[in-house]
């Protein structure tokens, strides 16, 4: 009977909720969500961009590695990176991204 008083008490949590309370007990939410701009890269950059570009992963400095299919579009996309970085920045509360590194797609 103690059991089950004590289960109706404290019920279990989500997995969400666990997973969210560990993220941010072990420091790693911050981390989580300045790789968000991964997934969201097309709508922050645009159908143009994306088509050429492929962003890799983030490091804990803030350095974004992105792939492009050609030289044309490195030099172009470095021209562009401070507008990029303002959009790739632009939602609250985000660990900033603060370089892109641009790496020729191997074909």
């Amino acid at each position: 009977m103690k059991k089950r008083d004590k289960q109706e008490k404290h019920p279990p949590a989500s997995i969400a909720d666990a997973l969210a309370s560990y993220l941010a007990q072990s420091g790693l939410a911050q981390r989580v969500e300045q790789a968000g701009v991964v997934p969201e890269w097309h709508s922050l950059v645009g159908a143009q961009i994306a088509a050429v570009t492929q962003p890799l992963s983030v490091t804990k400095d803030g350095l974004l590695f992105v792939a492009v299919s050609t030289h044309g579009w490195m030099a172009e996309l470095s021209m562009l990176e401070p507008e990029l970085l303002k959009k790739l920045n632009a939602k609250p509360g985000r660990h900033r991204v603060e370089r892109i590194r641009w790496l020729l797609r191997r074909q």
